[in-house]
C-alpha cells in the first residue's frame, strides 16, 4: 500500500524552485477548472513525481501542485461543445488534449491541452515516467553498478599492488645479476694475462697438450663403451628386453582380441538383430540377447583399453601399464555375466539352429571372409579365456620386473584382483552348471523330482548299475538298495548327488521313471557296505 506524504509550505516552495530550474518538462499548458469548466493557460513544471503550475513563467510561488505517483495519463479527443463549422470549433480542433487520471478515490481528473502535438506527446510520456518507485528502482540499479565498479577498482588495486611487488622483485634480481656480471668480468680480466701466456707458449708444448686432450677423450669414450656393453650383457638389461617383448606381445594379442570381438559384433550380432526385426524373423530378439549377452559392451571396453596400450607404446622405452589396469579392473565385472551364461548361450544357439532359415542365414554369415572359416561358437568362446590370459601375462611381466620397479606393487595388485575375479567367476560357473545339470536330470524323469530343485544339491556322477537280489540262508530277501524285492537282476539308471541317490528304471520308450519304493535314498540315512566276497 502507498504511504501518505506530508508537505509543509517550505518543502513545497523548495520543490517548486527546483522544478522551475531542473524540471523534467516545463512549458505552458491550458488547464480546465473543475468549477467553471473554463480553460486557463498556466505555466507547468514537472519535477520527479510532482507537477507544479504557476500563473506565469516568472511567478515565484506555485499556484498549485499535483502528486503524480500511481497516476495514468492518456490522450483524449477534442470536446464537441460548439456548433459544427464555427470558428471556435475549428480552433478547438487544433488543440491537443490529454487527461491525468489519479489513483486516489474522489480526486477529479486533471484535463490539459496544448497547441503542439509533439509537445503533448512529450508531456504524456514525461507524466507516465514520473514515478517515485521507478526512480527507486533506477537508483537501485545504479547502486548495483556502482558497487560492481567499486569491486573492479579494488581488484585492479590489488592486481596493481601485486604487479608492483613483482617489479620490485625483478629489479632486485636484475641488480643481483648485474653484480654477478661485474664479478665475472673482473675474474675474466684477471685471467687474461694467463691466456696471453698460453698464446705465447712453445708450439711443441701445444702439440703435446693436444695429444693429451685427444688421449683423455679416447679413454673416456672407451670407458663409456665398456660400461654400455657391460649393461647390455647384464641380467637386468636382459630382463628389461624380455619385459618389453612381453608388453609388445600383449599389445598384439589385445589387437587380435579386439578384432575378434569386432567380427562377433559386426558380422553376427548386428545382422541378427536386423533379421529379428524383419517381417519373418528367423530368430527372436530374446534369443539374440541370450546368445550374445553383453559382448558389444565388452568390445567397447577393450577398444578403449587397446587405445591406451597403443599410446603407451608410442612413448617407448618408457612403458607404464599399471594405471591402465587400474582403469580396466573395475570394468571387468561385466565378464561375470558372460561367463556365467556361456553354456546357456551355446544351448540357445543349438536350439535356434534347428530352424532351417536361421541355420541357412548363420552359414551365410560364417562364409564371410573376415571369419576365416570360424564358426559363431568359436567367437563366443574367445571372451572366456581373456581373464586367464591377462593373469598369465601379468605373471610373466612380474617375473621380469625388478622388485624395486615403480610398477611392481601396482602390477601385483592387478594380478591379485584378476585372480580373485577368476575364482569368483569359476565358482559362479560351477554353481550355474550344477543347477542346469540338476534341472536337465529333473526334466528327464517323468514323475519329476523335487529334491533336484535344491540349489545345495551338487551332482557327482551318473551311470547304469545292476540291482541284484540278496540271498540270505538260501532264501531271497530284500535288496540293499531300496525295499523292492527282486527275483532276478535288473539294470537301473542311477544318479549320485551330495545328499541323495536316485534309482530309475528306463521304459521301452527310453523315458526314466523313479522306483515307486526306494527310488530316492537319503545318503544321510544310508550305510555303504562293501562286500568283497563275490559269491
Amino acid at each position: 500500500m502507498q504511504k501518505s506524504v506530508r508537505y509543509n509550505e517550505g518543502h513545497a516552495l523548495y520543490l517548486a524552485l527546483l522544478a522551475r530550474k531542473e524540471g523534467t518538462k516545463r512549458g505552458y499548458l491550458s488547464k480546465k477548472t473543475a468549477e467553471t469548466n473554463r480553460w486557463h493557460e498556466k505555466w507547468f513544471a514537472l519535477y520527479q513525481n510532482v507537477l507544479f503550475y504557476f500563473e506565469g513563467e516568472q511567478s515565484a510561488r506555485p499556484a498549485g501542485m499535483y502528486m503524480l505517483e500511481g497516476c495514468n495519463c492518456e490522450r483524449v479527443p477534442a470536446p464537441k461543445g460548439c456548433a459544427p463549422g464555427s470558428a471556435k470549433d475549428a480552433a478547438l480542433e487544433k488543440q491537443h488534449y490529454f487527461t491525468v487520471l489519479f489513483g486516489h478515490e474522489g480526486q477529479k481528473p486533471l484535463e490539459l491541452r496544448c497547441e503542439d502535438e509533439a509537445d503533448g506527446d512529450e508531456w504524456v510520456e514525461a507524466i507516465h515516467q514520473a514515478s517515485y518507485s521507478d526512480i527507486l528502482i533506477e537508483r537501485e540499479v545504479l547502486m548495483q553498478k556502482y558497487i560492481h565498479l567499486v569491486q573492479i577498482v579494488e581488484t585492479e588495486k590489488i592486481a596493481a599492488n601485486q604487479l608492483r611487488h613483482q617489479l620490485e622483485d625483478q629489479d632486485t634480481e636484475i641488480e643481483r645479476l648485474k653484480s654477478e656480471i661485474i664479478a665475472l668480468n673482473k675474474t675474466k680480466e684477471r685471467m687474461r694475462p694467463y691466456q696471453g701466456n698460453q698464446e705465447d707458449e712453445d708450439p711443441d708444448i701445444k702439440k703435446i697438450k693436444k695429444v693429451q686432450s685427444f688421449m683423455r677423450g679416447w679413454l673416456c669414450r672407451r670407458k663409456w663403451k665398456t660400461i654400455v656393453q657391460d649393461y647390455i650383457c647384464s641380467p637386468h638389461a636382459e630382463s628389461m628386453r624380455k619385459r618389453n617383448q612381453i608388453v609388445f606381445n600383449m599389445v598384439e594379442a589385445e589387437s587380435e582380441y579386439v578384432h575378434q570381438l569386432y567380427i562377433l559384433v559386426n558380422c553376427f550380432l548386428r545382422p541378427l538383430r536386423m533379421a529379428a526385426s524383419s517381417k519373418k524373423p528367423p530368430i527372436s530378439h530374446d534369443d539374440v540377447s541370450s546368445i550374445f549377452l553383453n559382448s558389444e559392451t565388452i568390445m567397447f571396453l577393450h577398444e578403449i583399453f587397446h587405445q591406451g596400450l597403443k599410446a603407451r607404446i608410442a612413448n617407448w622405452p618408457t612403458l607404464i601399464l599399471a594405471d591402465l589396469f587400474d582403469i580396466l579392473l573395475p570394468m571387468l565385472n561385466i565378464y561375470q555375466e558372460f561367463v556365467r551364461n556361456h553354456q546357456y548361450s551355446l544351448q540357445v544357439l543349438a536350439n535356434c539352429k534347428q530352424n532351417r532359415d536361421f541355420d541357412k542365414l548363420l552359414k551365410q554369415y560364417e562364409a564371410n571372409p573376415a571369419c576365416e572359416g570360424r564358426m559363431l561358437e568359436t567367437f563366443l568362446t574367445y571372451p572366456m579365456f581373456q581373464i586367464p590370459r591377462y593373469i598369465i601375462t601379468l605373471h610373466e611381466l612380474l617375473a621380469h620386473t625388478p622388485h624395486e620397479h615403480v610398477e611392481r606393487k601396482s602390477l601385483e595388485f592387478a594380478k591379485s584382483k584378476l585372480e580373485e575375479l577368476s575364482r569368483v567367476m569359476h565358482d559362479e560357473v560351477s554353481d550355474t552348471e550344477n543347477i542346469r545339470k540338476n534341472l536337465a536330470i529333473e526334466r528327464t524323469i517323468v514323475e519329476g523330482c523335487d529334491i533336484l530343485l535344491d540349489t545345495s544339491q551338487t551332482f557327482i556322477r551318473q551311470g547304469s548299475l545292476i540291482q541284484v537280489p540278496s540271498v540270505e540262508r538260501g532264501k531271497l530277501s530284500k535288496v540293499r538298495l531300496g525295499s523292492l524285492s527282486l527275483k532276478k537282476e535288473g539294470e537301473r539308471q542311477c544318479f549320485l548327488f551330495t545328499k541323495h541317490f536316485l534309482i530309475c528304471t528306463r521304459s521301452s520308450g527310453g523315458k526314466l521313471h523313479l522306483l515307486k519304493t526306494g527310488g530316492v535314498l537319503s545318503l544321510i540315512e544310508c550305510t555303504l557296505i562293501e562286500e568283497t566276497d563275490a559269491s
